[in-house]
């Protein structure tokens, strides 16, 4: 399917203990740079007595924005390890932060780097990610003849019904993915003879999770 990408439809929290320091973890949806620095801040707030609150972020369809911060850490111990967890399993649109509450004992820069992975990494666990993709709203209005016939075309084609509207005639509303919706049109006409009565409505995003269609905001 074309135009797929990972998103971060709903955060999560994580932790780590490694030798009595907490490395508590915090992900969650951004769609802006501003978004992202508000939602640091309020949870450097929420920890304001911890010794480090690190941070990464991953903004874009092509990550054209990325940032990270070590917050006091030695560099590149903990912000871009961060980074890494999110570009690594292809996640967009994303802001992590690891409250990090010293526990006594320096960890050396190997220690710190496993360390804020494995806060990240178990965040996400607790995440629920999309595999976004582009489709359309296809309308497709039919006489009660053809609907079982069409009906049997879209579980053939595996497509979603997002809607069923029974009327003078019957009105079915499919999501299509983007990459499919010519063919899937072409086949509707040729199984109906040009009898069905088609309309494409605006190109939105979706994602599944758990069998469920959820469309997204553009």
């Amino acid at each position: 399917m074309e135009s797929s990408m990972i998103i971060l439809y709903q955060g999560g929290q994580g932790e780590y203990t490694e030798k009595k320091s907490r490395f508590i973890a915090s992900i969650f949806p951004v769609q802006s740079e501003e978004e992202a620095l508000e939602n640091i801040a309020r949870i450097r707030k929420e920890h304001y007595d911890a010794r480090h609150n690190c941070f990464a972020y991953v903004i874009g369809d092509n990550n054209e924005t990325e940032r990270c911060s070590d917050d006091g850490e030695p560099s590149g111990t903990a912000g871009r390890p961060i980074l890494d967890v999110l570009t690594g399993n292809g996640i967009h649109n994303a802001a992590a932060v690891v409250t990090r509450y010293f526990g006594g004992t320096l960890l050396g820069t190997g220690g710190l780097v496993r360390s804020y992975t494995a806060a990240v990494k178990d965040a996400l666990e607790h995440c629920v990610l999309l595999e976004q993709c582009r489709g359309f709203r296809l309308r497709v209005r039919m006489d009660y003849n053809d609907v079982g016939r069409l009906q049997h075309l879209f579980r053939t084609m595996e497509l979603t019904e997002l809607d069923t509207i029974y009327g003078v005639e019957v009105e079915e509303v499919l999501l299509v993915p983007s990459d499919r919706i010519d063919r899937v049109e072409d086949e509707i006409t040729e199984k109906t003879a040009g009898r069905a009565v088609l309309h494409r409505q605006e190109e939105l995003r979706f994602g599944m999770a758990g069998g469920e269609v959820i469309l997204l905001q553009n």
